[in-house]
């Protein structure tokens, strides 16, 4: 079921066809260091340039009869070379050609996410600014706090989303990074240099100290950081699928034309996208967690991680690569209904601005148990009866009317409080980005209606 999931960009990374050309990759270009080194005749190097090729089904049909993969490689590559073949994977091991064309494709794959992430940010920043003074209720535990803007939130997906593509950069960097030292790590049939040389040349690091295989912690931050980047996403879609709930309904995923909600009930538009997101971040964290069972390998090497990385790592990066892309359009086209918000959070009738009344009284004078009594004594009467705001409970109140006057009380239940630090907010976030005058709604992304 991952090829449904399979972008034609990230897929390509993984095929057969990829792997092997990665594999002729590093054979030929520890050919071309021997060469220059004069441990291969210069007429034979330029017969293995020439003639060096490979047949993806030829290759797995060997492999059958052999039983390895890397033989099975060899044996056919051979076949196309002739005699001059001898001169390929001199001195190397398995493992050599293995890990090191691994990691090419590790680096690929990041390359493609990073590309994701930074895709992702820029619709983040520009949706932020959009309703950087959109006001919503803030919740906690699931029930109505403070005011705070709809672009606020944004902003804090923006900044982790930053942290993500740092994580993502570092952990290409850790992964980015070959071996030619051989059976055991010793480089007894080649020597360090040309490891060094033949690294270079394919834009890898030599690893500093290697044993057959490099060292799986560097493949488990990998998956760590995919794993990280998935959490998120499923932050975001979590969010999303609350604020679309029909009693809330202050986001809702675009719903194109044509598209339809349930097989039974012709009404229902379903937050679907947002909850794809939700599970498949649930297959990335789990491929996370073999990642680190990896790590504990046998003495030099063992083949226990063989196996499972042919499964987590392609699917892990296919899986963030389409979690990306998918997030990124669906926030892009989302669409935001600022009278709903406002609705919602005029619905606790004053209750929102308890702590403002709170800290008045304090300043006022009254001490902070008094104070706190006081207003909860009034949002009680808010919570049990339709009668009436905090404010106006509040006012008549006759603890509080003897610590606040009519404008103060009044001054409590202003928005501008919570909105006043907005734009320091952004400037933390978005440094040296301006705020542009907010452009009239667009036809798909915001409605002013619900």
């Amino acid at each position: 079921m991952i090829e449904r999931y399979t972008r034609p960009e990230m897929g390509r990374i993984w095929t057969d066809e990829s792997r092997f050309r990665r594999w002729l990759d590093v054979e030929i270009a520890v050919c071309e260091e021997l060469a220059r080194r004069g441990e291969i005749p210069a007429p034979a190097l330029r017969n293995i340039r020439k003639k060096a090729r490979f047949d993806v089904k030829g290759i797995l049909r060997i492999e059958e009869k052999v039983k390895h993969d890397v033989i099975a490689f060899l044996t056919n590559v051979a076949g196309y070379v002739g005699p001059d073949s001898r001169f390929i994977h001199m001195g190397l091991t398995s493992s050599d050609v293995l890990d090191t064309a691994l990691a090419l494709q590790l680096v690929a794959a990041a390359d493609r996410i990073i590309r994701d992430l930074e895709s992702l940010l820029s619709v983040l920043e520009r949706r932020a600014f959009e309703h950087r003074k959109t006001v919503m209720v803030g919740r906690t535990h699931g029930i109505h706090a403070e005011p705070v803007t709809f672009g606020l939130k944004l902003a804090v997906w923006h900044s982790e989303t930053a942290r993500n593509l740092a994580r993502m950069r570092a952990a290409r960097e850790t992964v980015r990074v070959g071996k030619l030292s051989g059976a055991v790590g010793t480089f007894a049939h080649q020597d360090p240099a040309l490891e060094a040389a033949v690294c270079a040349s394919l834009g890898l690091e030599p690893a500093a100290v290697s044993t057959q295989i490099l060292q799986r912690d560097r493949h488990a931050e990998f998956m760590a950081a995919l794993a990280i980047i998935a959490s998120s996403v499923e932050k975001f879609a979590t969010e999303i699928r609350s604020l679309q709930r029909t009693e809330i309904l202050e986001v809702e995923e675009h719903f194109s034309a044509g598209q339809k909600g349930s097989s039974a009930m012709p009404h229902k538009r379903n937050p679907i996208v947002s909850e794809q997101l939700s599970g498949l971040a649930r297959v990335v964290r789990s491929n996370a967690q073999a990642a680190m069972q990896n790590v504990a390998l046998w003495h030099e090497r063992d083949i226990s991680h063989s196996s499972v990385e042919r499964v987590i790592l392609p699917d892990s990066t296919i899986l963030v690569d389409t979690m990306l892309v998918k997030l990124t359009k669906l926030i892009d086209q989302l669409v935001i209904y600022p009278r709903r918000m406002r609705e919602n959070l005029e619905k606790m009738r004053g209750l929102v601005h308890s702590q403002s009344l709170l800290l008045a009284l304090v300043r006022a004078g009254a001490t902070r148990e008094d104070a706190y009594r006081w207003v909860q004594r009034c949002a009680m009467k808010v919570w049990k009866s339709s009668a009436g705001g905090l404010k106006e409970i509040a006012a008549a109140d006759r603890d509080i009317r003897a610590a606040l006057g009519p404008r103060e009380i009044a001054a409590c239940f202003e928005f501008k409080r919570h909105l006043r630090h907005v734009d320091t907010i952004f400037e933390r976030v978005f440094p040296g980005r301006k705020a542009a005058r907010p452009r009239r709604a667009r036809r798909v992304g915001v409605r002013r209606g619900r």
